[in-house]
């Protein structure tokens, strides 16, 4: 029996697959078992291949991985898109009553498990719970207690009314029976339970429940893909602590309303992905030039242009870096897991109010879609810690009016970080505009207060380089000989690769870095190392660039941009083949 389980369900866009993997998901985490999904979804409504995976262990999984146990086939076509990761066994559960699934050809070695998925839900009071009918019987073939699915179906559509509910907990019982009942077949899996307690969430969830955390009182946002789900939790969630959201009519006037709510002393955020940071970007240079902190979102996806929106890629990153005209001093910070994508989003907000800058909090579409199981105590809300930065009020405002009285909210402080004082403090009034402007915000084109602007929005960056600490999070051998350097969402599948690698002998030293501006000087990492990797999806190797701009060292790029996330054993053959060709390993 596998140490793990991997199942999916595929089908067409609109058939339920999304809502029929959470289930499941749900199930088997309220069930003691750590999750880790993956979805692959077309970017339409309805039509279009589009799956859901889940893999399970009572052990904490990271990644996907390159094999799948158990299948969930509501079309031909799922067969064919997963046929690569199907194995000798794997059992394919199907609707052979179905028009289209009647001739379906089961590859050798595994084994097909025709289920009349359709008829057993209309015996259950309705063919739209056929998929929760196919629950049933992954249920009989994994040895997981059908009673697990109760808890789950009864979240899913206890607002429906009890009476559904129990439909769909006949439904899937219908399905467990009819496979118990039809095959006398030992599938060699027992799904083992645990008193364990876990959160299931994903990337975008844990970025929404860091922001209300770290007190984020405004949210602005235009619904895009993969971005959206920040709205959609934040929505109902955040009016609970005196916060709001708003739908905006773009993106153009979503940053411009945080922009607003944050110069009013509001904690403010928006969140976008690609297309909409450059709309953003504008806006972006108003934000950096008027001292306003603010939280800007990208979840990345696939591009240029309209590129493919449901599709993963880390291709943004020399746009948040560089993008907007002139020069724009900013953070850029990007979550390496689930997890820290709620504790980097507390950080954000503390970056942005203690340097009054904006910042990026760069996710990706794999981490945002991405469930998985984390113990409660892994969001610690005691130890979330709010700097506000330097806040005035009317006790200590005197110190920074000039000689006629007048409050300087862009003093030129020799750590580059002015005062601030909200609206409604007294002798706080002031005024800034995007045109640049003296220590009181009037505009100005006098040489030397441009300089001194300039240069004092510049030592922000310094003096945060001085008092943060950029750190890394650091896997595998550190005295190996190979090094492996990632950011973002990576992080996962290379930590699960380690173990591939080791194996086969090969040790591997692993760092994961989420700052990419400012960000840890790894010169020393890589001078200690003989071979470097970097790893990243996209095709240029925009992290590799600066890697290799930072440490004066050329690095071998292992690059991945099919819209597709990697794989754990498919990482560890890449960075194995790498090896194989280095120059310094074959010396």
């Amino acid at each position: 029996m596998p140490e793990d389980l991997n199942w999916a369900i595929g089908g067409e866009a609109g058939d339920g697959i999304d809502s029929t993997g959470k289930i499941f998901a749900q199930a088997l985490s309220r069930a003691g078992r750590h999750v880790f999904t993956s979805k692959d979804f077309a970017s339409r409504i309805r039509g279009g291949y589009t799956a859901y995976k889940v893999r399970t262990s009572v052990d904490r999984v990271d990644s996907v991985v390159d094999r799948l146990d158990i299948l969930i086939a509501l079309t031909e076509r799922t067969i064919d898109e997963n046929l690569d990761e199907l194995h000798d066994g794997s059992v394919i559960i199907y609707d052979d009553e179905r028009t289209t699934m009647q001739d379906v050809n089961i590859p050798e070695g595994m084994i097909g498990l025709p289920v009349p998925l359709k008829r057993l839900a209309e015996e259950a009071g309705g063919a739209i719970m056929r998929n929760v009918v196919a629950l049933g019987a992954a249920c009989a073939v994994a040895g997981f207690p059908i009673e697990n699915l109760d808890e789950a179906l009864e979240k899913r559509f206890g607002d429906k009314g009890r009476a559904i509910v129990e439909n769909n907990e006949e439904a899937a019982r219908l399905g467990q029976e009819y496979v118990a009942e039809e095959y006398d077949y030992d599938f060699g899996y027992e799904l083992e339970c645990t008193d364990a307690d876990y959160v299931l969430l994903n990337g975008d969830e844990a970025i929404g429940m860091g922001a209300i955390a770290a007190g984020c009182r405004f949210y602005a946002g235009y619904p895009i893909t993969p971005a959206t789900d920040v709205m959609e939790y934040l929505t109902g969630r955040i009016d609970q602590f005196g916060g709001k959201v708003v739908q905006a009519e773009d993106e153009l006037a979503a940053i411009n309303m945080a922009l607003g709510a944050a110069r009013a002393g509001a904690r403010a955020m928006t969140a976008t992905s690609g297309p909409g940071i450059d709309l953003m970007t504008e806006t972006f240079g108003l934000v950096a030039t008027s001292e306003t902190p603010l939280v800007i979102c990208d979840v990345m996806r696939s591009g240029p242009s309209t590129g493919m929106p449901t599709k993963q890629e880390q291709g943004d990153l020399d746009q948040l870096l560089y993008g907007g005209h002139g020069e724009v001093p900013r953070f850029v910070v990007a979550p390496t897991t689930i997890a820290e994508c709620f504790w980097k989003t507390v950080e954000a907000f503390n970056l942005a109010e203690k340097y009054q800058l904006p910042v990026y909090l760069t996710s990706d579409l794999s981490l945002a879609v991405t469930e998985q199981t984390f113990p409660p105590e892994e969001f610690d809300m005691d130890a979330v810690e709010v700097d506000r930065g330097k806040v005035v009020d009317e006790s200590g405002i005197e110190s920074w009016l000039d000689d006629k009285g007048r409050f300087q909210p862009h003093y030129p402080a020799e750590d580059g970080i002015s005062p601030r004082a909200f609206p409604g403090t007294t002798d706080g009034a002031h005024m800034t505009t995007g045109l640049e402007h003296d220590s009181l915000g009037r505009r100005t084109e006098d040489a030397e207060v441009r300089v001194e602007q300039v240069d004092k929005r510049a030592r922000k960056v310094e003096t945060a380089r001085r008092e943060e600490t950029w750190d890394y999070r650091e896997f595998g051998d550190p005295d190996a000989d190979t090094l492996v350097l990632s950011w973002g969402s990576n992080e996962g599948a290379m930590r699960e690769a380690l173990a591939f690698l080791d194996e086969k002998g090969i040790d591997v030293r692993f760092v994961s870095v989420p700052y990419l501006y400012p960000r840890p000087d790894l010169t020393p990492e890589v001078d200690d190392a003989e071979t470097v990797i970097v790893v990243e999806c996209n095709a240029t190797g925009q992290f590799a660039d600066l890697v290799e701009h930072d440490t004066l060292t050329r690095v071998e790029r292992v690059n991945k941009y099919t819209g597709v996330r990697f794989k754990a054993d498919e990482l560890a053959s890449e960075i194995e083949q790498k090896l194989a060709e280095s120059p310094e390993v074959q010396a």
